[in-house]
């Protein structure tokens, strides 16, 4: 049985999808949800394998959410609008209902995001739609004051841990969000941000010295970890003139 959920800001749309997936037995409902940050919080708690995603939403749109999710559930775009055919398979989503949605269609699209659920489970390719997104994105969204703020990785100095929040350190600003550092660490690119201290995750491009253990960015001092020296020091004597 295949776990879905359907994120739309229409009630009246939410109603027609909930009983088109209580009629097929081979699907159960996780959630309902109304916006981006509702469903970012179902994500994160439940296993869900197919989203049911309306593009036009109000803070977020279905697209830019699908951008910032590392690890999506395979997505079946819900719109109104015919012309983000194109951008929605560029995201390598399952299928594109246009609304008003027939029963015939959605089954139509059901059995297709099942066959490539078996298709998955068979070859453990779960990944594989996600890794050019993760590769193209210049930006994450975090969960912060009840809603999901677009952090773009070149504003971003540093971050710090507090516990079980970290606090995302920009020139002029900062956003305090409930995760771990290990969390963040795991979704951020590599190439782009470096852990040098159990609290303390850096932008490369934003470190302007590294004196002893210490790290200087943005005239701010940051400690450099043990079990991070030798690795950050690579990377430092790899670029050295």
């Amino acid at each position: 049985m295949a776990r879905v959920i359907i994120v739309d800001d229409e009630p009246l749309a939410l109603d027609v999808m909930e009983t088109y997936v209580e009629k097929l037995p081979s699907l159960e409902l996780v959630a309902r949800c109304e916006n981006a940050v509702q469903a970012f919080d179902v994500l994160s708690r439940e296993e869900v394998d197919i989203m049911f995603l309306d593009i036009q939403m109000p803070q977020l749109t279905g697209i830019d959410f699908l951008k910032s999710l590392s690890n999506p559930p395979l997505v079946i775009f819900t719109t109104a609008y015919p012309n983000y055919a194109i951008e929605g398979y560029e995201l390598n989503v399952i299928d594109y209902l246009l609304k008003p949605i027939s029963f015939e269609r959605f089954m139509k699209s059901v059995n297709k995001a099942l066959s490539q659920l078996e298709l998955q489970n068979d070859t453990g390719a779960a990944a594989n739609s996600t890794e050019s997104q993760d590769e193209e994105a210049d930006f994450i969204f975090v969960k912060a004051d009840k809603k999901l703020i677009k952090i773009n990785y070149a504003d971003i100095n540093y971050i710090e841990g507090l516990k079980d929040y970290v606090i995302i350190k920009m020139a002029t600003s900062r956003v305090i969000t409930l995760q771990t550092m290990k969390s963040l660490e795991e979704k951020l690119p590599s190439t782009i941000f470096k852990r040098i201290h159990r609290s303390y995750i850096v932008n490369l491009d934003k470190i302007d010295a590294v004196v002893g253990n210490m790290v200087e960015v943005e005239k701010k001092h940051l400690p450099i970890g043990k079990n991070y020296r030798e690795e950050l020091l690579n990377i430092v004597n790899k670029n050295r003139l």
